[in-house]
């Protein structure tokens, strides 16, 4: 004969075998989204570097300067905040 406890155990059980093989699911698709997201990102990198080359080829845009030449990033300097409250 089954009491009441046991009954909840093994509703308990069911619901976390349930749980389970959701989260397995749902492991699973993040998967499988992220290894999408990281092609997708991928591919738009490499159309942009080709959109960039035909626009280039074609006079709609100049070529950037190289790496080598461009500015450098401006320094930042300290500034003391006590020289901000004068």
């Amino acid at each position: 004969m089954l009491t009441l406890p046991s009954i909840f155990a093994g509703l308990a059980a069911l619901v976390a075998l349930w749980a389970l093989w959701r989260a397995r699911g749902a492991a699973k698709r993040i998967e499988r989204l992220s290894e999408s997201y990281w092609e997708l990102r991928y591919e738009s990198g490499q159309l942009k570097a080709r959109v960039t080359r035909l626009e280039v080829e074609t006079g709609l845009r100049e070529a950037s300067p190289d790496p080598e030449t461009r500015q450098a990033p401006v320094a930042t300097t300290f500034v003391p905040l006590s020289s901000l409250k004068k």
